[in-house]
C-alpha cells in the first residue's frame, strides 16, 4: 500500500556543459588519408560534435583539398610564424561539414601542397621537421587566438607532437594564464618524428628546451616524446596496446617515460563509422544484406571473384587482405603462409602498397597462380568495401598493432578475422578459445608462417560446418564497435583534464 504523504516531483541532474575542443591531426578524412588515422580523427570529431559539443579540427591544406572543396571560406586571420631564420605567412581555410564542427586547414603551399602527405616513393621529405615543426606552432598558435577559446587541445601522433613543448613556453614565458591542457593520442608508437639536432632551431624555442626535459632524447629532437613527456594526459587506441607500450619489446625506446607516466595513460579502443562501414544501402556494395538476411553476401563474393578476375566459385573460400604492405602487419608472413596453403581450395585477393619488395613478391604469387591470388597494387575505398564484404576471412597478421580497424570492419561485413594475438585485435576479436558461443574469429600467437597456416586451416574447416560458419558471421556482424561508446570514453578523459587544470590551477 502507497504511504501517504506530499508528492515530491523528480529532479534531473542538469546537464553537463558542452566542452570546447581543438583536435589537431596531420591528416582526416575525406581530406588527406594514409591509414587509420585519418579515420579515427573524423569519427571522433564528428561523435563529440553530435554530442553537442564545440570541435575544431586543424590539419594542413594538402594539394588537391581546395578543388575538391570550393565551400572553403579563407577565415580573417593573418597568420605570420617565425621558422628558423625566416618568416612564414599561412592563410586559415575554412569548412563547417556538419554543426558545432568546424575544419581549419593551415594553407601553405610550398610545404603542404605536394604529391605525398609525408613524402614520396624516394622516402620521406627532407623538409618534414620544418614542415611539421611549423604546423605545430599553427595549432598552438590557433588555440591561444580563436574566439570560441578551446578548453582542451587534443593532439595526435608525431606531427603535433612539439604543440605541448609550444604551449608550455606561452603559458610560462608568454603569459597565457589560461593556457588549456593538452591530451596526446599515440596511435603508433613506432612513429617518433626523430629529426637531427639541428632541426630544433625550426623551433624559435630556447636552447634550455633542447634537453630531457623537453624535446631532446639521445642527442635527436623527439617529436613524440616531447608530447609523451609534456602532455597533460595520454590515450592510446586499444587497452592492450596501453599495456604493451609501458614494456621493452612494444616501447620502441620510450617505454621508461611511459612507465614513468603510466597513470596518465588511457587505452581507449577505436571505433567504427558505421554510417560509412554498413552492409545496407551501401553505395560502394552491389547488394545489401545483414545478420538476419545473409543472401546479398554472396553477391557480394561472386561481384568480387569476377572483378578481381577469379573463377566465380561460391563454395570456393576466399580469403583477403587490405593494408599497408609493410613488416609491421607481418607482410612476410603472410606470403610464407601462402605459399604453403595455396595449394589448398581457396582464393586470395589482396589490395595494399607499400615495400616495393613486397609488391613484386605478391604481384609474383599472383602470376604464378592466377586462378587463386589477385592483386590490386593502391588504395581504392571502393573496392576497400568490397573486399570487406565479398570475402569469407580477413587475413590480418600484424607484428604488432596499437588497434586496427579492418578486422572491425570485417566483423560487421560478416567476415571472419585471422589475427595475430596482439594489441587492439586481441581486444576486439573472439576466437573459440576464449568463448564458445560468442566467437566471431580466428587468433594466433606465434608469429611466423607455419602458425599463421594453421589458422588458415582452422579457417578452411570452419567453413565445411555451414552452421558454425554462419554463428561467427552474426556474432561479428552484432559486436558493438560504434563510436557512441568510443566517444562517451573520450569525453570522460576531457571532463577529466579540464577539471584538473580548472581546479588545480597551471603547473
Amino acid at each position: 500500500m502507497r504511504k501517504k504523504g506530499r508528492v515530491v516531483a523528480k529532479t534531473h541532474a542538469p546537464a553537463p556543459p558542452r566542452l570546447r575542443l581543438l583536435i589537431a591531426s596531420s591528416e582526416v578524412v575525406p581530406y588527406s588519408k594514409t591509414g587509420g588515422l585519418a579515420d579515427m580523427v573524423a569519427a571522433l570529431a564528428k561523435s563529440m560534435a553530435r554530442r553537442g559539443h564545440r570541435v575544431g579540427i586543424v590539419t594542413p591544406l594538402y594539394s588537391g583539398i581546395r578543388e575538391k572543396n570550393p565551400g572553403l571560406q579563407r577565415l580573417d586571420y593573418f597568420m605570420r610564424l617565425p621558422l628558423g631564420d625566416a618568416f612564414v605567412e599561412a592563410e586559415i581555410l575554412t569548412l563547417e561539414p556538419e554543426p558545432n564542427l568546424t575544419v581549419y586547414f593551415v594553407g601553405e603551399p610550398s610545404m603542404y601542397e605536394r604529391p605525398g602527405i609525408y613524402g614520396d616513393k624516394a622516402g620521406d621529405y627532407p623538409d618534414n621537421a620544418q614542415r611539421f615543426s611549423f604546423f605545430s606552432k599553427a595549432v598552438a598558435h590557433l588555440a591561444r587566438y580563436l574566439p570560441w577559446r578551446p578548453e582542451l587541445i587534443h593532439i595526435h601522433d608525431w606531427q603535433t607532437g612539439l604543440v605541448p613543448l609550444f604551449l608550455r613556453h606561452q603559458r610560462e614565458r608568454e603569459g597565457w594564464a589560461d593556457c588549456p591542457p593538452s591530451l596526446l593520442t599515440i596511435h603508433n608508437l613506432a612513429y617518433q618524428g626523430v629529426f637531427p639536432a639541428l632541426a630544433f632551431p625550426f623551433t624559435n624555442l630556447p636552447p634550455e628546451d633542447f634537453s630531457p626535459a623537453g624535446a631532446e632524447f639521445n642527442g635527436f629532437l623527439n617529436c613524440l616524446k616531447t608530447a609523451v613527456l609534456l602532455s597533460d594526459g595520454l590515450t592510446t587506441v586499444s587497452p592492450r596496446y596501453a599495456r604493451e607500450i609501458t614494456t621493452p619489446e612494444f616501447g620502441c625506446g620510450l617505454d621508461p617515460i611511459l612507465r614513468h607516466r603510466a597513470a596518465l595513460l588511457t587505452g581507449i579502443l577505436n571505433g567504427v563509422d558505421y554510417d560509412d562501414w554498413k552492409t545496407e544501402r551501401n553505395e560502394h556494395l552491389p547488394a545489401s544484406y545483414s545478420a538476419r538476411a545473409l543472401a546479398g553476401k554472396a553477391a557480394c563474393k561472386a561481384a568480387l571473384q569476377a572483378r578481381m578476375k577469379l573463377p566465380v566459385a561460391p563454395n570456393i573460400p576466399l580469403f583477403g587482405t587490405v593494408t599497408r604492405l609493410a613488416d609491421q602487419k607481418g607482410m612476410d608472413i603472410q606470403l610464407g603462409a601462402l605459399e604453403e596453403m595455396v595449394a589448398a581450395n581457396l582464393q586470395f585477393v589482396l589490395l595494399g602498397s607499400g615495400s616495393t619488395e613486397l609488391e613484386r613478391e605478391y604481384q609474383r604469387l599472383a602470376l604464378r597462380h592466377p586462378t587463386k591470388v589477385a592483386v590490386r597494387i593502391g588504395y581504392d575505398d571502393a573496392l576497400a568495401h568490397q573486399i570487406e564484404a565479398g570475402i569469407d576471412f580477413f587475413v590480418m597478421p600484424s607484428r604488432f598493432e596499437p588497434c586496427g580497424l579492418n578486422q572491425m570492419y570485417s566483423l560487421r561485413y560478416g567476415s571472419i578475422p585471422i589475427v595475430r594475438v596482439t594489441g587492439g585485435l586481441d581486444d576486439s576479436v573472439v576466437d573459440i578459445a576464449d568463448d564458445r558461443l560468442e566467437a566471431d574469429g580466428i587468433k594466433f600467437r606465434e608469429l611466423s608462417p607455419r602458425a599463421l597456416a594453421k589458422a588458415i586451416r582452422k579457417a578452411l574447416a570452419l567453413y565445411n560446418v555451414a552452421a558454425l560458419m554462419r554463428r561467427y558471421r552474426t556474432n561479428g556482424m552484432r559486436a558493438d564497435f560504434s563510436w557512441a561508446r568510443t566517444a562517451a570514453e573520450y569525453e570522460n578523459v576531457y571532463r577529466k583534464l579540464i577539471t584538473e587544470r580548472s581546479t588545480t590551477g597551471l603547473q
